[in-house]
């Protein structure tokens, strides 16, 4: 028998290498392919990518927030996620004086954005300023507040909560909790859906119902004031508070009144839904913040890309949604991340 060995032709090499790249690609193929697009989604994301392939827009948002207030902290974020997404570089600026917020509108106007995001707490104070954007070809999207405004001042739509609805739908639950006596607290004067949900609700609500105003920016003032009424109307068997930071505050008011009464609330916090869990806190009537910059960021990026808009000439409506004991579990979690 030859010992002669098998030397393959220099022709047969190639296509021999070639099989064994093949086999070794196919041996791959069911897990390799997919572990790299996952490595490459994972690597863009923490290099910020975007989703979409669009110019790198600029959108201004700016709102009436005061210092510290943890509903806008949710608003903010939702509107950063979707600029993440949308390629767009995400401007924000708050102001809680109806002045100094027209001069951010009007910064962001100086820096020629692409798209501005503005809340209308305080009505016609930012009429002029709008129309100055209009006629600076910047499209304009209202958010949380001033839905009445909105068309009159040439906003594309309105993202938020009809704060007449709300309030509607948080009366009606005061009745089915039976709740005879309500203390409606107001923290901002002036501020129009304040106003609104207060009214709302009186209107559904029945039985007793009063309004207090106090100042949301001295929550000591604000809890002092809660307590003076409550120790001195002993017939009030429920406080009503319009922002999850004033219902902390409205919840150590009654504890300092040493009164055994319900406290509800509009909007979320971790304070309130550890008070729903806890029962100390009755019901939330939530306006997913959340939603309203990320909608709002996502549809200013859809109109300059594709003309699009939704609402039909309607505000796009993001609440409310009535939250009890049975959700406090589930939005534990959302809360802690800053998304509810």
């Amino acid at each position: 028998m030859s010992t002669t060995r098998f030397r393959p032709s220099r022709r047969i090499r190639p296509l021999c290498a070639a099989l064994v790249l093949l086999a070794t690609v196919a041996a791959c193929s069911s897990t390799g392919g997919l572990r790299a697009e996952q490595a490459r989604a994972k690597a863009a994301a923490a290099a910020g990518g975007s989703a979409v392939t669009t110019p790198r827009w600029k959108v201004a948002m700016v709102t009436h927030a005061g210092a510290g207030d943890a509903f806008w902290d949710t608003v903010r974020k939702g509107a950063e996620q979707a600029a993440a997404k949308d390629n767009i570089t995400f401007l924000y600026s708050n102001d809680a004086q109806t002045q100094n917020q027209v001069q951010l509108v009007q910064a962001a106007i100086d820096q020629k954005v692409d798209g501005l995001l503005v809340t209308l707490a305080k009505g016609d104070a930012l009429g002029d300023v709008l129309g100055k954007a209009k006629a600076a070809g910047i499209p304009v999207i209202t958010i949380n507040s001033g839905q009445e405004f909105s068309a009159k001042f040439g906003a594309l739509t309105h993202i938020g909560q009809d704060e007449s609805t709300a309030g509607q739908a948080a009366g009606t639950e005061l009745v089915t909790r039976g709740r005879k006596n309500v203390l409606c607290v107001i923290h901002e004067q002036g501020n129009v859906g304040q106003e609104q949900r207060c009214a709302g609700a009186r209107s559904t609500a029945g039985g007793a119902f009063q309004l207090l105003y106090v100042d949301g920016v001295n929550m000591p003032d604000a809890r002092a004031a809660v307590a003076a009424k409550l120790q001195a109307d002993p017939a009030i068997d429920t406080v009503l508070t319009l922002s999850g930071p004033m219902a902390a505050t409205g919840l150590q008011a009654i504890q300092d009144a040493r009164r055994s009464v319900e406290l509800d609330t509009f909007d979320l916090g971790q304070a309130v839904v550890a008070g729903l869990k806890a029962g100390s806190v009755g019901f939330a009537v939530d306006q997913q913040p959340y939603l309203q910059g990320y909608e709002g960021v996502d549809l200013l990026w859809l109109y300059r890309s594709n003309l699009d808009m939704l609402g039909g000439g309607k505000p796009v409506l993001t609440g409310p949604q009535i939250l009890t004991k049975d959700d406090a579990d589930a939005l534990a979690e959302y809360v802690a991340r800053g998304t509810r």
